[in-house]
């Protein structure tokens, strides 16, 4: 299982991360993880990758916060809004049960997976959907880059 480090990209409510290269190949998966149609050419290593991500996007848009934060090291760091890292599994808790009320459901345009050793890297572009508490609908979009390092499980 990979999990989640560190996440630094230039979002508004999202979720993102640094990145790391592999090397040029280029191995994509396009998917909308909530219709689950997926088209492949990931290794194993990238699979394992991208089910982590699938773990945890599933598990918020659930709103099971335990299971959002079982993908995330205990020292991660998020960027829900730019220049603005949320770090500590307290405040990671907090930041994601809020964020989890407007009921977000992602849908991902390209999913890419760069493996450098034990670290990864996930890219991908997303579109969100929710509900403010006093019912008006909420579309954004960003680009998540997640850094991933293996774990002995």
């Amino acid at each position: 299982m990979h999990k989640t480090i560190i996440v630094t990209a230039a979002l508004v409510c999202g979720i993102g991360v640094s990145i790391q290269a592999q090397t040029n190949q280029k191995n994509q998966l396009t998917t909308s993880l909530s219709s689950n149609s997926m088209e492949t050419t990931f290794n194993q290593e990238q699979k394992n990758v991208f089910s982590t991500i699938e773990k945890m996007v599933a598990a918020f848009q659930e709103q099971d916060i335990d299971g959002v934060l079982a993908t995330y090291e205990d020292n991660a760091i998020v960027m829900f809004e730019p220049q603005t890292p949320v770090s500590g599994q307290e405040m990671l808790r907090k930041a994601f049960t809020e964020f989890a009320a407007i009921k977000p459901q992602y849908t991902f345009s390209g999913h890419e997976v760069y493996i450098a050793g034990n670290i990864a890297t996930h890219i991908a572009p997303w579109t969100m959907t929710g509900h403010l508490p006093d019912g008006s609908k909420i579309e954004q979009s960003g680009l998540s880059v997640a850094v991933l390092r293996k774990q002995p499980d």
